[in-house]
């Protein structure tokens, strides 16, 4: 990871909790947790804010309030947590020093901060213990104490707090026995833990077996061994089971089984019982009447009750034994809710299946059937990064149609939100609630058309790039001067080229090398007509140069020629001059120091420098003329960025080449390639853009994922260092 600043990204536990940890400080780590509770779900970031989604009735979303969001909301605190977990209709969360807080529903002191109000803030638990992990069941909660003494609270009806009574506790009271314990899992109406020397001890509800000690059905009041002799790993506790991975990585379950949670034939076990099949497992989740694992490899297996498509493998058909989840994830976590389940990837991006009633999958859409990314932004029409920026750009495709939004790099107010911090993706954040039928982005500035075809830009205005002379530097969107009315925009460097309805093209901004094409070496403030006359159909801007393509397919381009980025080997041009080697185009994009464009047949075609194998001809030598990219692929969509390109194949598959040092061309290295190589992920794009050092590219589905720098958190997905291989925007 590049030593650049902190932000945020999440993680998750289920009715089961773990604890994790990236540096916050010089003796303590946090990684991302994720954590799925009734019909709610947290996560924790790598800066140690939680974020929670779903159901809020009783305020378990932490955000001092109790109205339900379908995407991340922040908790209300400004404590640093290091760990979440999430019980039926609240949720607990350690800070740093291992001190509890709790919110949501308070059933019978499940707060545990000695009161039975619930809190839509989080409130902290009384008894000043530290707390190395925790565990938040229906309405109970336990805590594990750094020297492996167990703590309940909450509802006891059925002896779940294993005090040897059935009297609720509203503050932390230590479990009986005297065992000492490695982990804790608290479930629907009873408790389990591991002890240090792996021995499981259950206690509390026994209905269905779920105390696995072989005895009749009648709760337990104090922690009892679970029958077998086995020595343990991992434990997780679901409403009326439990299960277990032996040190032999061996799956058991046992208690209900009347949908398959148990992983077995259709029946309750009272004793631990070894699932079907021959899977070895490293990480266990239970739910309502499911259960999940994660294998030794990382690849997610569930199984039980799939009428809500908790065990994430397309048809909802209930699983008697473990199911493969669909998409070929590798996750390093794996939680269950009440009817979902989440997963955390192991590049950290959260993913949630199964029941979506309450919005407890971070997205407004029912129930999915197979892993979705958590929070992943409201689906995307248009996507915009410039070759030049640290900023990304979208406009959204629903609600409402066109509004746009920006993140990352933010230093002169190019994304737009009145402000010049740096910024996650918020749907409809730009300023002035316009809808926008395009969107481009410079170095330090933005523009866009309105669907009424009206120029807006914002940003850095020093060298005249938003075309508005009467104005400075803007932190929203003002006006393009002249009143032209525009179908498409580009936004170079310090510059800004659009073609109107009647398709001519006018630029505006420096003129260093010719870039504006007006036939002058003048800078302008407004808009300037490109010389020659031609009628465009659409414009391309990089550095310090511009192209156009007309509609019979013919590209001009005019500006800085010194790598043949105008596709000869003449010298910069201040107007307007057709690309050598008799190519038409359908599409053109302007990077760095390179073009490159597409044919009819879907072929791409590079020219201009080729130092980092930018052109993509299996050289590293500059042409004038353009080249063919190597691989005979036919492509979609094609966008260069200041040393790579990249595309989209017809069958929807990315391929970068060019330089890769930060991750850039997302194949999972940071080696650089003169040759087109698989974007990682087997995702379907429909789009691609490129910048100064990070792509993005978006889904079928609207779905946005991005890879290669995150100095500015132009990756949208809170975590700043790079990610070498596509990651889901978060908001």
């Amino acid at each position: 990871m590049n030593p650049k600043p902190s932000a945020v990204l999440f993680s998750l536990l289920a009715i089961a909790a773990s604890a994790c940890s990236d540096s916050i400080g010089p003796k303590q780590t946090i990684e991302p947790m994720i954590a799925a509770g009734g019909a709610h779900s947290c996560a924790l970031s790598k800066s140690g804010t939680v974020s929670c989604w779903g159901s809020n009735d009783v305020g378990q979303l932490g955000n001092g309030s109790t109205t339900g969001s379908a995407s991340p909301v922040l908790v209300a605190s400004g404590t640093t947590f290091k760990s979440v977990a999430a019980g039926r209709s609240y949720t607990c969360a350690l800070d740093l020093a291992g001190a509890a807080y709790c919110w949501g529903a308070n059933y019978n002191g499940s707060l545990g901060n000695g009161t039975t109000a619930n809190s839509s803030i989080p409130v902290p638990v009384s008894g000043n213990q530290v707390f190395a992990s925790l565990a938040a069941g229906a309405t109970h909660t336990c805590g594990l104490a750094t020297d492996g003494t167990a703590y309940c609270w909450g509802t006891n009806y059925s002896g779940q707090l294993g005090l040897a009574d059935t009297v609720h506790r509203v503050v932390p009271t230590v479990v009986s026995g005297g065992l000492s314990f490695s982990a804790l899992a608290a479930g629907g109406g009873h408790t389990c833990g591991i002890t240090t020397s792996g021995a499981v001890y259950c206690w509390g509800e026994n209905g269905q077996g779920q105390l696995g000690n072989g005895a009749p059905p009648d709760p337990r009041y104090v922690p009892g061994a679970v029958t077998g002799g086995l020595s343990f790993t991992a434990i997780a506790v679901g409403e009326s089971h439990s299960c277990a991975i032996a040190t032999t990585g061996i799956m058991y379950c046992w208690g209900s089984d009347g949908a398959g949670e148990a992983g077995n034939l259709y029946s309750s076990y009272a004793t631990p019982t070894a699932i079907l099949g021959t899977l070895t497992f490293s990480h266990v989740a239970a739910g309502g009447a499911h259960s999940c694992g994660l294998t030794t490899s990382g690849s997610a297996h569930c199984w039980g009750d799939d009428n809500d498509g908790a065990v994430g493998n397309g048809p909802t058909i209930q699983q008697f034994g473990p199911s493969a989840v669909s998409g070929g994830l590798s996750f390093r976590a794996i939680v269950a809710g009440r009817s979902h389940t989440c997963g955390l990837t192991s590049n950290d991006v959260p993913y949630c299946w199964g029941s979506n009633a309450s919005g407890q999958l971070g997205r407004p859409i029912e129930r999915m059937l197979v892993p979705t990314p958590v929070g992943s932004l409201s689906p995307v029409s248009t996507l915009a990064i410039g070759p030049t920026s640290s900023h990304t750009c979208a406009l959204q495709a629903t609600g409402p149609t066109g509004a746009a939004y920006c993140w990352g790099k933010n230093s002169e107010g190019e994304l737009g939100n009145g402000s010049t911090i740096s910024a996650s993706p918020v749907p409809d954040s730009v300023r002035g609630g316009g809808l926008y039928s395009m969107i481009s982005t410079g170095l330090s500035h933005t523009c866009a058309v309105r669907t009424t075809g009206a120029g807006y830009c914002w940003g850095y205005n020093g060298l005249g790039q938003l075309g508005n002379p009467s104005a400075g530097t803007s932190y929203q969107p003002i006006p393009i001067a002249g009143g032209l009315t525009f179908t498409s925009i580009a936004s170079g460097l310090w510059h800004t080229c659009g073609i109107t309805t009647s398709g001519a093209a006018y630029c505006w901004g420096t003129n260093i090398r010719g870039e504006l094409g007006d036939s002058s070496a003048n800078s302008s403030q407004s808009p300037v007509a490109v010389a020659g006359g031609h009628t465009f159909s659409a414009v391309a801007t990089g550095v310090f140069a511009s192209c156009g393509l007309t509609s019979s397919g013919s590209a001009f381009c005019w500006g800085d020629n010194v790598y043949h980025q105008m596709g000869d080997s003449i010298t910069q041009s201040s107007f307007p001059r057709q690309v050598a080697g008799g190519v038409t185009f359908t599409t053109l994009t302007v990077g760095g120091a390179h073009t490159c464009g597409l044919v009819s047949s879907g072929a791409a075609y590079c020219w201009g420098a080729n130092s980092s194998g930018q052109l993509g001809d299996g050289t590293n030598a500059s042409s004038g003329p353009p080249v063919a990219v190597a691989g005979g692929r036919t492509f979609t969509t094609i966008s260069a960025g200041t040393r790579r390109t990249c595309a989209v194949t017809t069958s929807g598959a990315a391929y970068c080449w060019g330089f890769g040092g930060n991750g850039e061309l997302g194949n999972g290295t940071i080696d650089s390639t003169n040759v087109p190589v698989a974007v990682s992920g087997g995702l379907t794009f429909t789009a691609i853009q490129t910048g100064d050092s990070h792509s993005c590219a978006v889904t079928s589905g609207g779905t946005v994922y991005c890879w290669g720098d995150d100095y500015y958190g132009q990756l949208g997905r809170g975590v700043l260092g790079f990610s070498t291989v596509p990651v889901a925007v978060q908001p």
